[in-house]
């Protein structure tokens, strides 16, 4: 569809049923944003009257009638928000943008009118006291725990003066958190780096060189553009041999949303005040303490004492690499700044390791890495089938459709792939759902992954970095989570798990990447077919540790500062953002003038406006979970269907319809042993 479009509605709002099309994949092409806004008010209040029914109901509390019926009921709100939401973070437009901000306070109420009923908790209270006498299986039963969890986290317990402040705080923290994530997109598309002089851009390929001339392009600009990826190192500084534009590429990249119109500094204060306050009067010390109730890690506590034990060895190995960069840029006459780091360090692994990860480039071609490594690796470890189906419209011209089968034949769903950057698309990698799977409602998972690579200029090749390889491995990793979903109820299908467990499947899938049967099916040579060589593979996989010190501590820098933004007090003052953001990362050691933090606070869009809020630090704590199942991968063969059957049937298809934990060991047979992480990060 075209997203800026937005013509009057119609009484055939195809949103207001089910889609026609194979697995209910939304019919884009019919879907205007004005489609979208009345389907989401008009879903709300259906939800609302059925709930009304639930509540109403003269029989006594039951599972059926109570919690299975509130996981029948939504329908319509569902259907309406897997488009809306897709569409606001794939191809956004000021009527979306609108929209998103006139929905995002009503949406709030609607959740707030739903958690916080007296009746409705007391029903579900009800069954949640008979739950081991009703005759339940252990899914109906986890069901009903989840329920009660949910709505006593959602305040369902306060008297009626603590529901009416909920509220209030609840409707201001979702406005405040829309317009968050707003200022990150148009803050990062206005930061883009504008080039006048070709000679400026001397170390890019003519390949990136000619999707910097297509980017400005598509804004109507001379010369070239450099658009800003969402974290703060952006990926380019490595080869730019003009210090100068680095400097303005860095710059550009961590005062994002810093200032102006789109500052958002007030925004993220407002925000941490009010979590504060919310915690508070839900019984909580702090955000963080609300949002550990419902983790795997618990405790801040145990968070605390992980990150702990990282920041010593993260900080030593970030300091040597420092001393090695400082020697080779002194060469050159050059005191070491931020804006050099990658530039450098790049020169050290191309000495050291015999490693040009830009010459690496034209072995790792969009296409052949999704169809001869990820679909590749995914058919021989899970049996699924990938078959294109360009009569399936996506919600924009660059998005393809894959029908996905399993080994003997039958359906498993839908994939979507959309993944090069463009202006209205946030920035990132991410993986969303427009159909979830479920036996109660009978729906199969249609699922898409977004990333953000660099157009090519039409008719040549996308080639990818080996980050982006990465990065496509593990979005799919989240994808297969909901392609191999099989559970009856909707609560916990596919990524319906702990935030700090959802990372761990994606994670492992990343392992494919550089697995030698795999990376010999799709690293070949995009003009000559020739495989990768072998010294490159043995280069790259002897320079792994090279850039860890740097790669973990600004991962524990972001990380860190979410854990300081997220245990304020809520009566906090906090006056000036950056010197708290400052002094925060002076107190967890962690504070570098040559690493700043992964993201910092005015464009941290994962803990602000993303659902990460003290929550960050659940990469680090699902690749203990990853990095010990690698190797129980490697100690049982591998690649085989054996293991992807166990893996699938243990751990992806029970989504969160068991503890994860208890899904862990199912695969592994003990707790994790973080001793492979530690190595995998050079920290021991």
């Amino acid at each position: 569809m075209n997203a800026a479009d937005a013509a009057p509605v119609t009484a055939d709002n195809p949103l207001f049923r089910p889609s026609p099309l194979p697995f209910g994949l939304p019919s884009f092409g019919e879907i205007t944003p004005e489609h979208c806004r009345e389907a989401l008010l008009a879903g709300m209040a259906e939800q609302r009257a059925e709930v009304a029914a639930i509540v109403g109901s003269e029989e006594p509390p039951g599972f059926e009638n109570t919690v299975a019926a509130m996981e029948r009921s939504g329908r319509l709100l569902v259907r309406a928000w897997s488009v809306f939401g897709n569409l606001t973070s794939s191809v956004s437009s000021p009527r979306l943008r609108e929209i998103e901000r006139e929905i995002a306070p009503l949406s709030a109420a609607h959740s707030d009118a739903l958690r916080l009923d007296p009746a409705l908790f007391a029903r579900i209270d009800a069954v949640h006291e008979a739950r081991h006498e009703l005759g339940l299986d252990a899914e109906q039963v986890r069901l009903v725990e989840r329920y009660h969890l949910d709505f006593r986290l959602s305040g369902a317990q306060l008297d009626e003066a603590g529901r009416a402040r909920l509220t209030e705080l609840n409707q201001e923290l979702s406005g405040l958190t829309t317009t968050f994530g707003q200022n990150v997109q148009l803050a990062m598309e206005a930061a883009a780096v504008h080039v006048t002089d070709v000679e400026e851009l001397a170390g890019l390929s003519g390949e990136e060189v000619a999707a910097a001339r297509t980017a400005a392009a598509d804004r109507d600009l001379e010369g070239w553009l450099l658009p800003l990826l969402l974290p703060t190192r952006q990926p380019l500084l490595a080869k730019l041999r003009d210090r100068e534009l680095r400097r303005r590429v860095h710059e550009a990249s961590v005062g994002r949303a810093s200032s102006g119109e789109h500052d958002n500094g007030p925004v993220a204060v407002r925000i941490a005040l009010l979590r504060a306050e919310r915690a508070r009067l839900l019984g909580f010390d702090t955000h963080a303490d609300l949002v550990l109730a419902d983790q795997t890690a618990r405790t801040t506590e145990a968070v605390d004492a992980m990150l702990a034990s990282m920041v010593p060895a993260s900080v030593a190995n970030a300091e040597a690499e420092a001393a090695v960069l400082t020697e080779v840029a002194a060469r050159d006459g050059v005191e070491l700044a931020p804006w050099d780091w990658a530039f450098y360090s790049e020169q050290v692994r191309a000495e050291r390791y015999a490693v040009d990860t830009g010459a690496l480039r034209p072995y790792f071609e969009l296409d052949r890495v999704l169809v001869d490594g990820v679909f590749h690796a995914a058919g021989l470890l899970y049996g699924f089938r990938f078959t294109p189906r360009p009569d399936l419209p996506g919600y924009h011209p660059d998005v393809r459709v894959w029908e996905v089968t399993d080994a003997d034949g039958s359906a498993v769903g839908l994939y979507l792939g959309d993944y090069f950057a463009r202006e209205g698309k946030r920035g990132g990698a991410w993986m969303n759902s427009f159909v979830t799977q479920s036996r109660l409602l009978g729906t199969s998972p249609v699922v898409v992954n977004n990333l953000n690579v660099s157009r090519p200029p039409e008719g040549t090749p996308a080639l990818l970095t080996l980050d982006e390889v990465d990065t496509l491995f593990h979005e799919f990793g989240h994808a297969l989570h909901g392609l191999s979903s099989a559970v009856t109820y909707p609560r916990f299908a596919g990524t319906s798990v702990p935030r700090d467990f959802v990372e761990f499947p994606s994670q492992v899938n990343e392992m494919w990447a550089t697995w030698p049967e795999v990376l010999a099916h799709y690293a070949r040579h995009v003009e000559t077919g020739e495989p990768i060589p072998a010294s490159a593979v043995e280069a790259v996989e002897a320079a792994r540790l090279w850039g860890e010190g740097f790669a973990t501590l600004e991962y524990l820098a972001a990380t860190l500062l979410d854990q300081a933004w997220h245990r304020v007090a809520p009566d906090a003052e906090i006056d000036d953002p950056v010197a708290f953001e400052r002094a925060a990362l002076e107190q967890a050691g962690v504070a570098s003038d040559l690493v700043p933090p992964r993201y910092r606070t005015t464009y941290f869009n994962h803990v602000f406006a993303g659902g990460y809020s003290a929550g960050y630090y659940s990469y680090i704590w699902s690749e203990v979970l990853d990095a010990d199942t690698v190797e129980w991968f490697k100690e049982n063969g591998g690649l085989t269907r054996a293991n992807g059957d166990a893996f699938r049937e243990k751990l992806l298809a029970v989504g969160g319809s068991i503890d994860p934990m208890d899904a862990f060991r199912a695969v592994r047979g003990r707790d994790a042993d973080p001793t492979p992480l530690l190595e995998r990060r050079g920290l021991r």
